[in-house]
């Protein structure tokens, strides 16, 4: 059995128009994108073994990290996925953080673009456990790490049905995977900042 929550589209009148709305209202709410950055799609599915997130995340950088990367050097984002249960007696209690890592380098000798996708943070030391692909362009490379698709996020034993809980997703570029210098020299540079949050309650959606 599937049940899909989605920004695009949901299945029945009655219950689903409050679906849309509730949504319409976490995304006015949450913050803004920054420059550079764009979240078009954003949806939760419910699955008899958990909870699954797509995305898709439009970048545009900006001609400082650019240039950075056309010197070959490594550009890192992370996408995380935060699930808390709200207690108005305490502190929100979360009940799952999941991350993916991504790493774009340019590659000189081949002219090509590799990007390396983990659960786990890249380190320029050494790729470690990663997936690899390769692009003809920069774009190309950007478009993929853009596009999340069926991620998962939660076990179905994290979830607790009936109390209210609420998914925080973030994208960035991570700045502090740069090599020191260029950090600190990326301090307080526009082109630099670039992220988006947005914030769902996914009451209805656990409780189903």
């Amino acid at each position: 059995m599937t049940t899909v929550f989605s920004t695009h589209c949901l299945k029945s009148a009655g219950a689903s128009l409050v679906l849309v709305l509730g949504l319409w209202l976490a995304l006015a709410a949450g913050v803004g994108a920054a420059q550079g950055v764009q979240l078009s799609e954003l949806r939760v599915q419910r699955d008899d073994d958990g909870l699954y997130l797509s995305a898709q995340v439009h970048l545009e950088l900006g001609p400082v990290v650019e240039e950075a990367m056309d010197k070959a050097i490594p550009v890192h984002f992370v996408a995380d996925a935060q699930i808390v249960r709200e207690r108005w007696y305490w502190s929100d209690e979360k009940l799952s953080d999941e991350k993916r890592y991504f790493r774009v380098a340019f590659q000189p000798l081949t002219r090509r673009w590799r990007l390396n996708t983990s659960n786990q943070p890249i380190l320029d030391s050494g790729l470690g456990v990663s997936y690899s692909q390769f692009y003809d362009s920069l774009g190309e490379a950007l478009s993929a790490v853009g596009r999340i698709s069926r991620w998962k996020i939660a076990d179905a034993a994290e979830l607790e049905p009936g109390a209210r809980q609420m998914l925080r997703f973030r994208f960035r570029l991570d700045v502090s995977q740069l090599p020191r210098a260029l950090q600190i020299g990326a301090s307080g540079q526009s082109d630099w900042s670039m992220g988006v949050e947005r914030k769902i309650d996914l009451t209805h959606e656990v409780g189903r």
